[in-house]
């Protein structure tokens, strides 16, 4: 890899990886361990808490197949993208943001939020059927907890 390429290519920083149960106790656990790993990592941490919500509650109530968890990952990058990670079991099932028109939808309102505070958001094919929905998140955009508004 020549040096100019290494220059523009950011270095991962920090990582963080648990297993989690699919139940709404790990959601909850997941957004408490993003706060808490944020906060010892010094970077603002609200708006990656309500995106790891998001991503987790729908990991327990869409991508929960029995007896088997998920998986949160925090990738923060050198250039303070911090990249969230949530794999599920259930390939199958691929989240999409609804229509805005369609405010009666029954579902999709969480996709908006994490539209609202990610940079981008996508969905990749994990290992054994399964899914990861992931985020990321320019930290530098949210300098101080609470001091960007995703609206």
């Amino acid at each position: 890899m020549s040096q100019k390429s290494r220059a523009q290519t950011p270095l991962l920083t920090r990582h963080f990886t648990i297993q989690l149960s699919a139940t709404r106790r790990g959601a909850r656990l997941a957004r408490l361990l993003t706060e808490r790993q944020l906060d010892e990592w010094g970077e603002p941490y609200e708006a990656a808490a309500q995106v790891v919500a998001e991503l987790a509650s729908n990991a327990v109530l869409h991508g929960h197949v029995r007896g088997r968890d998920f998986r949160l990952g925090l990738r923060l990058r050198s250039d303070r993208m911090l990249r969230i990670e949530v794999t599920d079991a259930r390939g199958d099932r691929i989240p999409r943001v609804p229509d805005p028109a369609a405010d009666d939808a029954e579902g999709g309102r969480g996709l908006r939020i994490v539209s609202a505070y990610a940079d981008r958001w996508g969905v990749a094919e994990a290992p054994a059927h399964g899914k990861t929905v992931w985020a990321e998140l320019a930290l530098d955009a949210w300098g101080l907890p609470g001091h960007r508004d995703p609206g």
